[in-house]
This record gives C-alpha cells, sequence and structure tokens, in this order.
C-alpha cells in the first residue's frame, strides 16, 4: 500500500515552525511523525502539503492510496487499522479526519476533499495530535516512552559506559557509537535513549524522560530535566527542562531554556535564559498565525517557539510564551516582544529588516559547518516565507 501524509487547514497552527516543513516532518519524542509512521506502516510516507514546500517533500501516488492526517501521532493499534481501510473508505474519531483510502485519480495536489464523497467510518482507538506548537512539548514525555519501545524492541544496549552513575539501567538504551564519561543518568521517571555518535560529556546530570539523537552532544556540566528531546547534530549546555530540538541546532551554553521548542539551525547565544513561568502563575498566551493574534494555551508553564535559522546573542532575554519566525536574529539588553516575525533584525531597542541575500549568506555558512548545501530549493522556500511573513514586519 502507497502512504501519503496529509496537511490540512491545521498546518498553520504549528507556524512558524510548520513555515518550514509539512508537519510530519515535527519531531516530538525521538523520531519525526513521518519517521513513527514509516516504522509503524513499514514503508516510506510521501507528502501532500503547502505547494511552496511540495518540490522540497514530495508527493509518491499508486494506483490506491491511503492519505493519513499528518498531526496524527501514531500507534501500533491506529496504524492496523489504517492498513486496513477500505478503498473509499475515510476514518475519523471525534470528527477528527484520521485517514481516507483513494484511487489516484481522486488525489489532488492540496489537501482538500470532501469527506461526504466517502463512507465513513468511526474508531475508538486513542491517539494524540500536534494541534499547536506548544503539544511538541507537552506530549513530548508521552512519545519520548512509545518511540523506546518501538526503536528498542527485542534489542540490547550497547554496554553502558563504566564510568557513569546510573539509576534504573534497564530504561537506558545506547545505539552504537554513543559516547558518555562520568556522568549522572537517572531513568526511574522515564526512558534515556542516546544516538548513535551521541555524547554525553563529563559533568552532565540527566533525568528522563530524555533523548539524545545521533551525533549530538550534552556539554560539560549541562542539567537536563526531562522530557527533553536533542534532535540530530545539536549541542547542548546549562539548563534545560522539557525542551525539543528538532536538529542541527545549538543551545552550547550556560542559561535556562524551559517548556520550549527550537526548529533546525537554531543558535542560542550564551547566557541567555528565558521565563517560562509568568510572574502572576496565569495561563500563558501565545501569538497564532491562525488568528493573527494572542490565543490561551491552557498552560502555565510555557517558554519560546523558535522557527528555523534563528538566533540569539549572548544574554539574550525572552519572555514567557515568545514566538520567533524564520531567519531571525535577536540581540541586545533587554525583553524583546512577544511576537518576532520572520527576518527580523534586532531587539528590545527596535527591529528592522533582515534581508534575504543575507539570510542566505549567513545560512549557507551554517550548513557548511554540517556538510549541508543552501540549495535552490531551500532558497525557494525561503524567498516565499519572506514574502508571506511581510504584513507582520511592520517596523
Amino acid at each position: 500500500m502507497n502512504y501519503i501524509l496529509i496537511d490540512d487547514h491545521t498546518w498553520r497552527n504549528p507556524l512558524p515552525l510548520t513555515y518550514t516543513r509539512p508537519v510530519s516532518e515535527i519531531r516530538t519524542g525521538i523520531l519525526t511523525i513521518k519517521e513513527k509512521w514509516d516504522r509503524y506502516l513499514d514503508t516510506d510516507c510521501s507528502y501532500i502539503t503547502e505547494a511552496y514546500l511540495a518540490e522540497k517533500y514530495t508527493i509518491r501516488k499508486d494506483q490506491t492510496n491511503i492519505l493519513i492526517n499528518s498531526s496524527i501521532l501514531p500507534n501500533k493499534e491506529l496504524a492496523e487499522e489504517i492498513s486496513k481501510l477500505e478503498l473509499g473508505k475515510a476514518l475519523i474519531r471525534s470528527n477528527i479526519f484520521i485517514a481516507v483510502h483513494l484511487r489516484e485519480n481522486q488525489i489532488t495536489d492540496n489537501s482538500i476533499f470532501n469527506l461526504t464523497e466517502f463512507q465513513v467510518k468511526s474508531t475508538d482507538i486513542d491517539f494524540r495530535k500536534i494541534e499547536y506548537s506548544w503539544d511538541i512539548f507537552k506530549l513530548n514525555g508521552e512519545e519520548i516512552t512509545s518511540d523506546f519501545a518501538l526503536l528498542t524492541n527485542g534489542r540490547k544496549s550497547a554496554p553502558l559506559p563504566k564510568s557513569i552513575q546510573t539509576i534504573s539501567p534497564e530504561n537506558i538504551f545506547f545505539e552504537e557509537g554513543a559516547k558518555a564519561a562520568f556522568a549522572s543518568i537517572n531513568a526511574s521517571a522515564g526512558p534515556v535513549y542516546i544516538g548513535k555518535e551521541a555524547e554525553i560529556m563529563e559533568g552532565s546530570l540527566i533525568r528522563g524522560p530524555f533523548a539524545l539523537c545521533e551525533h549530538s552532544a550534552t556539554k560539560l556540566g549541562a542539567k537536563i530535566y526531562g522530557p527533553t528531546t536533542i534532535g540530530p547534530h545539536s549541542k547542548v549546555g546549562g539548563e534545560l527542562n522539557n525542551c525539543v530540538i528538532f536538529g542541527y541546532s545549538n543551545k552550547a551554553h550556560d542559561g535556562f531554556l524551559g517548556n520550549s521548542v527550537l526548529g533546525e539551525w537554531c543558535n542560542i547565544g550564551a547566557d541567555t535564559n528565558n521565563s517560562n513561568l509568568k510572574n502572576n502563575y496565569a495561563e500563558v498566551r501565545l501569538w497564532n498565525y491562525n488568528k493573527e493574534g494572542f490565543i490561551k494555551t491552557g498552560l502555565q508553564f510555557c517558554g519560546l517557539i523558535m522557527g528555523d535559522h534563528s538566533k540569539c546573542g549572548i544574554n539574550t532575554m525572552f519572555n514567557t510564551g515568545t514566538v520567533i519566525g524564520v531567519n531571525s536574529n535577536i540581540f541586545g539588553s533587554g525583553f524583546p516582544r512577544n511576537f518576532i516575525p520572520s527576518f527580523s533584525w534586532g531587539g528590545a531597542h527596535g527591529f528592522s529588516t533582515y534581508g534575504i541575500q543575507k539570510a542566505f549568506e549567513v545560512a549557507a555558512l551554517v550548513m557548511s559547518r554540517r556538510n549541508k548545501v543552501l540549495d535552490e530549493k531551500e532558497k525557494a522556500i525561503l524567498n516565499t516565507i519572506f514574502e508571506l511573513s511581510a504584513k507582520y514586519r511592520k517596523f
């Protein structure tokens, strides 16, 4: 069976994180949503997403296809039910579209189709779903636990380094080539997964649930509270609590990051701190691109949401519930605003537009350090984001 992960109108809710990727490329737990579906269905899913992302994230059609809501986090039971979905039927739960089985000629190049054309089947299987950006860290503990079981089932961990101190070592899994020295790992509250060629440096204090993905590292003396995920090719130091870093991003120095999500190619300057709790302990409101205003999150703890290629200088301070777009550069003293549009340059003293050509130059340099290339597809995506976000840059 050919499976396609489909973005619908809710694609805008996790912006700015979905400016540069389909919803299914969001990482929560250990794996991205697509990687989870690929493993549960033993396949390689393709995408239906926004037109400007489609050249990079392509669709692959067959004679018959099952389209799956890309914001739904899979589990074994749901994947089995979807795999048995009959042609012409759609699967829903509580009016949430889950999947539909279509012929090739019924698939359009966008995510809009009329479910009334199909025979609807309801399911009572529970599942988790990424609706808003804060769901990424809110659901991260449960997803680390389920991904840990998925990745380690029937496998044996590489030997745990002798110099580390552990609690509940049976909940700790080291992939081949992972390293650690003179660190403390407490997996009593949740599993700890250390990916291939990842490194836990001396003095690191880690409490699960925690995932350190391949080729990533915790710096000397890092203090990490779960549930936290560090995506591939990233470096983290200082104090982190309930954070998700998608990959290829660094928070390598002292400073606090809590209840936050960083996209790819981000860099957090030394001694940067974010607030994740308001002084009056009130519910946190966060900028929403659908509403074009701040909405309630239902959370008391909510920190920083930062889009791809954004960076901040040393000693930057972020207020509770701050949203930063793609390719922004924040620096200077004081607290910048709680919503910083994409391609912004500045801080509390004021902002100007971060020119697209300058942004390209920096992105190319940053990516080259990880042997990646800013190709024409990437440039086209960033160019579109620059245009889409122009209305928010009223400096």
